[in-house]
């Protein structure tokens, strides 16, 4: 797939499977236009993408929504509309445009709202929201849409330390009761918290696998260029800057 004269992707092969995976690799890797081809929003040149054994493109668009729940990487939304109001928005795949929300419905967007800690300002406007807080709203959107894929571009943007260890827990937790989560991080040591890594470079895929696998070590440390290195820190995987690389 190109954009322009750039081979974004080249020769991508993914099944998605309930657990977390995230997709890492330089700038310029195609790690956001695959999530884009993988939801839907930027059709590809060649190959195709599948949900269900049915072709994506041939679902409907808003039961296509009910089943994937998308946060883009400059998410914005803007208007007069109060934090709990945008979260509502996740509901509209299942109500449509002219019907009220349910009690199910309400319980669902407090839920939402709970689990990403933006709850206590949803009277709120989101241009009144600093920028870690209007990302936690957006992601109690794209929860409320209670989707069995996740698929995150950059969740962790403008999160300070602890909504980014919030939000691995919670990305955990949807893994485990069975959601399909995808996301693209920069943060390589959040990112080896996920049960399978992707390292993307130049438009392909270098490596697959879990996160303890060294061969997903190694590729991380050669797509970055030696510039990092992978170390074991308790019961954890880390990746810090190699500032002895030449």
């Amino acid at each position: 797939m190109r954009l322009g004269a750039t081979q974004a992707l080249d020769g991508v092969d993914y099944l998605s499977t309930p657990g977390w995976t995230a997709i890492i690799g330089p700038n310029g890797a195609g790690k956001s236009t695959l999530l884009r081809v993988l939801a839907g929003l930027q059709p590809a040149d060649a190959g195709h993408v599948e949900l269900d054994q049915r072709a994506l493109r041939d679902w409907p668009a808003r039961a296509r929504a009910a089943r994937i729940a998308w946060l883009a990487q400059q998410a914005e939304v803007s208007g007069e509309l109060t934090v709990r109001e945008i979260v509502q928005l996740g509901r509209l795949p299942h109500l449509g445009l002219f019907t009220a929300p349910g009690r199910e419905d309400d319980a669902i967007v407090e839920r939402a709202m709970n689990e990403t800690e933006c709850a206590e300002w949803q009277d709120r406007r989101l241009q009144e929201l600093s920028g870690g807080e209007r990302q936690r709203v957006l992601l109690a959107r794209a929860l409320a849409v209670q989707a069995d894929i996740l698929l995150l571009d950059e969740p962790t943007t403008h999160l300070d330390p602890p909504h980014q260890v919030a939000l691995v827990h919670l990305l955990q937790r949807q893994a485990r009761g069975g959601a399909v989560v995808v996301s693209v991080l920069h943060d390589l040591s959040l990112a080896l918290s996920a049960d399978r890594l992707i390292v993307m470079v130049r438009g392909q895929v270098r490596a697959e696998g879990s996160r303890d696998d060294d061969a997903v070590h190694a590729a991380i440390v050669a797509v970055f260029g030696g510039a990092v290195r992978v170390l074991r820190v308790g019961e954890r995987w880390v990746a810090v800057p190699d500032f002895a690389a030449a």
